[in-house]
C-alpha cells in the first residue's frame, strides 16, 4: 500500500515568520484553536528567554508544535485522552514512522469476536454507515497487534483526524447524515478508509526531532510536574454565553482514542454521549479559585494564559491574580474572529485575545 499525502494548501504557509516546519501541521478542526493565532503568539514568545515550557492545556496540539519548532523542549499536557493521543504523535514522538508494511497490516486486520466490534454493535445508525463502522473494530483490532506505542499513536492520530474531516462539521453532537452538510466537499466524499490511508502520509511528514526529549501525558493539570522554564496555559473557559463543553461536542474522538476503555457512556444519549468530566474551569463558582491555584502550582515559572474577552473571569480579575505571584504582568492584545464551534453570525465570535504574561 502506497502511503499518500493529503494535497491541501495549508494556510500557514500564507501566514509569515513561523518556522518553516510548521507548514507540516496536520490542522486539527478544534474548538478554540489557536491555529490563526500562531504567528501573533510566535512573535511575542519569541522575545522571552526559555528553553523547557509546559503546554497544560495542549488541546489540538498546534501550539506544542509550534514550541517544538522552536527548538524547545515540550512537556505537553490535556484532561482529555485525544489530545494526548495527538501530541504523541507529533510532540513526544522524534523519529517514528509508520511504513508501508503498517499501513498494509492495519489495513488487513480483522475483529476477533464480539469485545472487539464495539463501535458498530454501538453507533449504527449514528455516525457513519456500516461499512465504515467495521472499519474502525478492524482498524483498532490492527492497532492492538502493534508492539511500539509511538506506531500506535500515528495510527489512532490519523484515524482521529480521519473522523473529524469526514464527520459534518467535525462536531458529534447530532444523529444521522445530515443532508444540509452534503454540499459536495472532498472530505465529506472520502470514506474513512481513504482518509484514513491520506492521513497517515499527514502524520508521517509531521515527525521531526528538535533535537530534545519531548512528553505528552493526559491527565488534571493539578498533577502536572512543574519545573519548566515557561508555562503556557490555554484552559476551557466560562463562556459568557452557550458552553464550552468539549466533551459534548468530541466524545467519539474521546473513546475512539482508547477504543472507549474506562469511558462511561450515556446510555440515555442520542448520540451515545461520555459522561463529562468535572473542570473547575467551567463554573463560574470555581473558576477564580482554579485560576488561583493554577498560578500558585506554577509561580516558578514565567506564565503565559491564553484568554479571549468572552470569557469569564475579566481581564482585570486574572491580572490581579496573577499579581500575586508575579511582579510583572503584561498584556498582549489582539483582535480575533473564531469560525467554529459556534455561529458565524453571531457577534460574540469576534473578540480581543489576550496573552496575559507574569514575569519575575
Amino acid at each position: 500500500m502506497k502511503l499518500l499525502t493529503e494535497s491541501h494548501p495549508f494556510i500557514l504557509s500564507a501566514l509569515g515568520g513561523l518556522p518553516d516546519q510548521m507548514v507540516k501541521f496536520p490542522r486539527f478542526r478544534y474548538m478554540g484553536s489557536k491555529f490563526k493565532l500562531l504567528p501573533w503568539i510566535h512573535e511575542v514568545l519569541s522575545d522571552i528567554p526559555f528553553e523547557s515550557v509546559t503546554d497544560a492545556f495542549s488541546g489540538s496540539g498546534v501550539v506544542s508544535y509550534l514550541f517544538k519548532s522552536m527548538r524547545k523542549q515540550v512537556f505537553s499536557n490535556d484532561a482529555l485522552a485525544f489530545p494526548s493521543v495527538l501530541s504523541t504523535a507529533t510532540i513526544a514522538n522524534n523519529t517514528t514512522h509508520l511504513t508501508e508494511n503498517d499501513l498494509e497490516e492495519l489495513l488487513g486486520a480483522k475483529a476477533r469476536g464480539k469485545s472487539e466490534e464495539f463501535i458498530r454493535q454501538t453507533f449504527q445508525g449514528i455516525f457513519y454507515t456500516n461499512e465504515e463502522l467495521v472499519f474502525l473494530d478492524d482498524l483498532w483490532a490492527g492497532i492492538r497487534c502493534m508492539d511500539a506505542p509511538m506506531k500506535q499513536s500515528i495510527a489512532i492520530a490519523a484515524i482521529l483526524r480521519s473522523a473529524v474531516k469526514r464527520q459534518p462539521r467535525g462536531l458529534f453532537t447530532v444523529a444521522g447524515d445530515p443532508e444540509r452538510y452534503k454540499d459536495g466537499r472532498r472530505d465529506l466524499k472520502l470514506t474513512l478508509r481513504e482518509h484514513f490511508i491520506e492521513q497517515v502520509g499527514c502524520y508521517n511528514s509531521a515527525v521531526f526531532s528538535n533535537g530534545k526529549r519531548n512528553t505528552s501525558t493526559s491527565g488534571d493539570v493539578f498533577d502536572v510536574l512543574v519545573g519548566n522554564d515557561l508555562v503556557y496555559m490555554d484552559p476551557p473557559y466560562v463562556p459568557l454565553a452557550d458552553d464550552n463543553c468539549y466533551m459534548k461536542r468530541y466524545h467519539f474522538l474521546e473513546g475512539l482514542a482508547c477504543y472507549w476503555q474506562d469511558k462511561e457512556i450515556m446510555t440515555t444519549s442520542k448520540v451515545r454521549k461520555i459522561t463529562k468530566p468535572f473542570t473547575p474551569f467551567a463554573y463560574r463558582h470555581t473558576a477564580l479559585d482554579a485560576f488561583d491555584r493554577l498560578f500558585r502550582k506554577f509561580a516558578d515559572s514565567t506564565l503565559v494564559l491564553s484568554y479571549s474577552s468572552n470569557a469569564y473571569p475579566d481581564l482585570g480579575s486574572l491580572r490581579k491574580l496573577m499579581q500575586r505571584y508575579k511582579s510583572s504582568v503584561d498584556v498582549f492584545e489582539k483582535t480575533h474572529r473564531y469560525h467554529f464551534g459556534n455561529h458565524e453570525a453571531s457577534k460574540r465570535n469576534l473578540v480581543q485575545e489576550y496573552l496575559i504574561i507574569g514575569t519575575s
